[in-house]
């Protein structure tokens, strides 16, 4: 979803409380990477990678100028064959310290084998936010989380745009002098989706 979309989303939800919720979530992610440095683990469950936020969270890593959005994605069937970035396995959960961020998406129940190493983390200092559907373990156990009830207006992947497309744009400081170009880039979307003026 590139930013003109998300501009329309945006629009379409507007009084809505996603778009409050995803930002409140998100400067919550960037607070806690930023913070710390970095460190930001991204795992789903055995059912469901969440790939694409990996791949967002880069690019608004890159774009927002904050390398610490970039997240190592923790996979659970990772193979040392696999390419480095798709590579690290749940091994990785064991070795999380204080200092680092891990963010667990789930559509359904994560599954005790996952609860567990998600609860190590937590105990040896990791901040832990969790995205996902209603209540449950995970959302107790975390520092932050944003629930995605499973009748709802919006499904877990366009909530995680919006979170990703967040966490960039928080990242940017107040604009002094010369405008960015993602800024620039942003007000053209705005400018291009706003209804035309009244009397066309």
């Amino acid at each position: 979803m590139d930013a003109v979309r998300v501009a329309l989303l945006r629009e379409v939800l507007a009084g809505t409380e996603w778009l409050g919720a995803t930002r409140r979530f998100a400067g919550a992610l960037r607070g806690s990477v930023v913070s710390h440095g970095g460190g930001l683990l991204l795992v789903g469950t055995q059912e469901y990678e969440p790939w694409h936020l990996a791949a967002h969270l880069v690019d608004e890593a890159a774009w927002s100028g904050t390398p610490e959005l970039a997240p190592t994605l923790v996979r659970h069937d990772a193979r040392p064959a696999d390419p480095a970035h798709l590579a690290v396995g749940l091994g990785r959960l064991a070795a999380a310290r204080r200092g680092e961020t891990l963010l667990v998406v789930s559509p359904g129940g994560p599954g005790a084998p996952l609860l567990e190493r998600v609860h190590d983390a937590r105990r040896a200092g990791t901040t832990v936010l969790a995205l996902g559907p209603d209540e449950n373990e995970l959302t107790a156990m975390a520092h932050e989380s944003l629930t995605v009830p499973a009748p709802s207006e919006l499904d877990l992947d366009t909530v995680q745009h919006l979170v990703s497309a967040a966490a960039g744009e928080n990242a940017l400081p107040s604009s002094r002098g010369r405008r960015r170009l993602r800024d620039r880039l942003a007000r053209l979307a705005d400018h291009l989706t706003a209804p035309p003026p009244a009397g066309w």
